[in-house]
């Protein structure tokens, strides 16, 4: 069973920096691309960004295009998110998810989700 573990959330400044990273187990991470979403309050969950199993690939939401990478680490299986630039519209916990896939898609759905890591950017 797929178990995601994020962390690296905090309270920022705007225009600060931030990198979340989310420790995968349980699987093969390889067989897996991988995505991070964020939630805000009174929102609907929102696409981030996503990798391929491989890291060759990478798509992004448009709020973030420019200000957010994504990467992976295939031996240590970790996913990272590195924002910067960031705002106070940031604001929000940041899920990260996995997709049994050797695809890539912004529209995906994913099968694991973890448990969020809060992220707030203050004025």
């Amino acid at each position: 069973q797929v178990r995601l573990v994020e962390s690296g959330g905090g309270l920022v400044s705007a225009g600060d920096s931030l990198r979340l990273s989310c420790i995968f187990s349980g699987a093969t991470f390889t067989n897996y691309a991988m995505g991070w979403f964020r939630l805000a309050p009174g929102k609907e969950r929102e696409f981030v960004a996503a990798v391929r199993w491989d890291g060759g690939d990478k798509v992004f939401g448009d709020s973030v295009k420019g200000r957010f990478a994504i990467s992976r680490d295939n031996v240590k299986r970790t996913l990272y998110l590195q924002m910067d630039s960031l705002k106070p519209e940031d604001t929000a916990v940041y899920y990260c998810a996995a997709k049994l896939t050797t695809q890539l898609s912004a529209s995906m759905t994913y099968d694991s989700w973890g448990q969020g890591t809060q992220v707030t950017v203050s004025s």
